[in-house]
């Protein structure tokens, strides 16, 4: 078995678990179903893949929108008005 998949399925599993389960039971009926001959689960199946990319997406769109909703405040101005200070330096580093 290739050692990426292994990995590959973590990150998504941890990354969103409901809509990955969805997609590991429509995946898997949906296999039982095209190697039995059985076309209702076989439809059952996809359906059910079709339904965790969809609820997939949404996720993601509606953390991007979260994400564009919270811009950073910036209680200070961008640039001061006043002139800045002298650099101030010590007696004995001048010497």
């Amino acid at each position: 078995m290739n050692a990426l998949l292994p990995r590959f399925l973590k990150v998504a599993y941890r990354k969103e678990p409901i809509s990955s389960f969805i997609l590991i039971v429509g995946a898997v009926d949906a296999a039982i179903g095209g190697f039995g001959s059985r076309w209702s689960l076989l439809s059952f199946g996809l359906m059910m893949v079709f339904l965790a990319a969809l609820l997939r997406w949404w996720q993601m769109q509606k953390a991007q929108a979260a994400m564009a909703e919270n811009t950073p405040r910036h209680y200070l101005p961008p640039s001061s008005s006043r002139t800045p200070l002298p650099m101030l330096t010590s007696e004995r580093h001048r010497r």
